[in-house]
C-alpha cells in the first residue's frame, strides 16, 4: 500500500510563490508515475503536471506551463510542485497522485491514477 502526503500549501498574495511537496511512503520497491492535480469548489479535478516512473519526461498542462514546475527527488521519495506568479484563480485544493504502469508514460487524467494524497489548500489573495 502506498501513502501520499502533501504539504506546503497556504495563503499567498497574487504574484507570490509556493512549493508543494508530496512524500511517498509504503512500497519502496516499486517506482510510480506521479502527478499533481487541483480542485476548486464546484469544479472537476484538474490535471496540472506529471512525470513518469523514472522521474523523467515532465509534462505540464497549458494552463500552468511556464508558471508551475514539477520535479522529483527519488532519494527523498518526494515530488514537488514549484508554483510561481500565482493568481487568485489558482486557489484550490492541490493533490498529488501516483500509479504504477509503463516506465516512460506520463498519465494525464485523474481516472488513470490509483493513489491520492489528502490534499493541501492553496489560497491566492488579490
Amino acid at each position: 500500500q502506498v501513502q501520499l502526503a502533501e504539504s506546503g500549501g497556504g495563503l499567498v498574495q497574487e504574484g507570490g510563490s509556493l512549493r508543494l511537496a508530496c512524500v511517498v511512503s509504503g512500497d519502496a520497491a516499486t517506482s510510480y508515475a506521479m502527478g499533481w492535480f487541483r480542485q476548486a469548489p464546484g469544479q472537476e479535478r484538474q490535471f496540472l503536471a506529471g512525470i513518469n516512473r523514472i522521474g523523467g519526461n515532465p509534462f505540464h498542462a497549458s494552463s500552468v506551463k511556464g508558471r508551475f514546475t514539477i520535479t522529483g527527488d527519488n532519494a527523498k521519495n518526494t515530488l514537488y510542485l514549484q508554483m510561481n506568479s500565482l493568481r487568485p484563480e489558482d486557489t484550490a485544493v492541490y493533490y498529488c497522485a501516483a500509479r504504477a504502469g509503463t516506465f516512460y508514460h506520463v498519465y494525464l487524467t485523474a481516472e488513470e491514477y490509483s493513489y491520492w494524497g489528502q490534499g493541501t489548500q492553496v489560497t491566492v489573495s488579490s
